[in-house]
């Protein structure tokens, strides 16, 4: 046997120590011992593979500090902050919406103590959970009474899984979209148990094509908005108005998947119109669903707001057990659309609306600042500059329409591609690593999408 193996100290050896028994005070003592047998297997491999001691075996205080550190990093929280400089505002893969003071503060206080979830103070009795938001969207969307589950392909699939289990579901084929992560509105009416009857072709649909198709076996008329495409050209569709008539005509429900859910009329920002709640149901439209977490900028959810006798049967459904959210989101959904009875100041307090809606005179302030750090830190490498961009809301809503806006844009003065990934590696390995995207060569740092330009630039001190 290898004599290095033999100065390789006992487990109970090291705890023994004063520097030992603070680690177990700190971390407990199963922690220091899981951590302590797992380096004693890396330094045998160590032994085997380089035929001598690891350093942290040859001088214990560097063992100690790093069980130290190795224990502190299990503590972390694996999901880290970023800081988004893509230029898309709603960032699937980067959490989409930021909550606003009002919902964080919503959401701490349910964290922290016992609130009336489905407890009803007045009458001194149980009640139903989504009650208070439900009133809110009455008095914002015009709606009877609301359903909120854990996001918007959740309440999808509890709509037809509520009216149309092993009946016939008619939709447009047009309106057979696939959004990011392979949901298809097909597969979710497969998994409802429904049967999908498509109407039209792909770019033209008419009211004709509904009406002959409704059966006996015809459970509902679904309309789905089309927030991440675009069919351009030679189209037609049938408006949400003229598909209610036709389902009054027969007794059917009426439902629309609204995706992206913008509870305001995004024109006054300067943005496109995007339909909204409010408008499907004064046309008619018996319930429609939309995501909290995109336009609405609140938390991932999935709304379901409309006619309250069939909300009322969605409550009823086992399935909404299943996707119901817990306080902590309900908090924070309350809260968010409590900050829309005060719309006038939403571009402050609803974060989405705040960066969707600055100007190019706050982005440049920002750019400059960037531009003179950055240059302090790597200008010997890279040519850097302000450049005019193109931002964009994300997360399937409105992808044709580009938001201007300004970056600042690195370069390798090399013109070489691994420069320019070993400087996207290095911002990545920051405390709250920073990301950008690639065009053109160059690494773009867009200011569009900053939710805190003040921690980004003190960030790069660590570059």
């Amino acid at each position: 046997m290898n004599p290095l193996y033999r100065l390789l100290p006992s487990v109970d050896k090291i705890l023994s120590t004063p520097q030992g028994e603070l680690l177990i005070d700190r971390f407990g003592h199963s922690a220091v011992v899981n951590q302590l047998r797992s380096l004693l297997q890396q330094a045998r491999l160590h032994i085997q593979q380089q035929q001598q001691l690891p350093r942290y075996f040859s001088d214990f205080s560097v063992l100690y500090k790093k069980l130290s550190h190795d224990l502190q990093l299990q503590r972390q929280v694996a999901i880290k902050k970023v800081h988004n400089l893509t230029g898309t505002v709603l960032h699937t893969n980067l959490g989409r919406a930021l909550w606003g003071e009002a919902a964080q503060q919503a959401a701490l206080a349910a964290m922290r103590e016992n609130v009336a979830l489905e407890f009803d103070l007045q009458q001194g009795k149980r009640s139903h959970r989504d009650n208070f938001i439900s009133e809110l969207l009455a008095q914002l969307c015009g709606a009877q009474a609301a359903c909120i589950v854990n996001n918007n392909a959740a309440a999808v699939l509890l709509l037809l899984a509520t009216f149309a289990s092993g009946k016939e579901v008619i939709i447009s084929r047009g309106e057979l979209i696939e959004i990011g992560g392979a949901f298809r509105i097909p597969d979710i009416m497969q998994q409802a148990g429904c049967k999908l009857v498509e109407v039209g072709t792909t770019n033209r649909t008419c009211l004709a094509d509904y009406r002959h198709n409704i059966t006996e076996n015809t459970a509902l008329l679904m309309k789905v908005h089309c927030s991440n495409y675009q069919i351009c050209g030679f189209t037609a569709s049938v408006a949400e108005a003229e598909l209610a008539q036709l389902a009054r005509q027969h007794g059917l429900p009426l439902i629309s998947d609204l995706g992206s859910g913008a509870l305001l009329d995004l024109s006054r920002y300067g943005l496109p119109a995007e339909p909204t709640p409010q408008k499907m149901l004064a046309d008619g439209v018996d319930l429609v669903s939309f995501s909290g977490d995109k336009l609405l900028g609140g938390p991932q959810a999935g709304i379901i707001v409309g006619s309250k006798a069939l909300i009322d049967r969605l409550q009823q459904h086992p399935l909404k057990r299943v996707l119901r959210c817990d306080k902590v989101i309900l908090a924070g959904l309350e809260a968010t659309l409590r900050d829309y009875l005060f719309a006038d100041t939403l571009t402050t307090t609803n974060p989405t609306l705040r960066l969707l809606t600055q100007n190019l005179d706050e982005l440049q302030q920002v750019a400059e600042l960037l531009l003179q750090k950055l240059q302090e830190k790597l200008s010997a490498d890279y040519q850097l500059q302000i450049e005019s961009s193109s931002a964009q809301i994300g997360s399937g809503s409105q992808p044709l329409h580009r938001i201007p806006s300004l970056a600042v844009t690195l370069q390798p003065h090399s013109g070489k591609n691994e420069e320019l990934m070993q400087l996207i590696r290095s911002l990545k390995q920051l405390s709250q690593p920073i990301i950008g995207r690639i065009e053109q060569q160059k690494l773009w740092l867009d200011l569009r999408s900053v939710a805190n330009p003040q921690q980004l630039l003190t960030i790069l001190d660590e570059l």
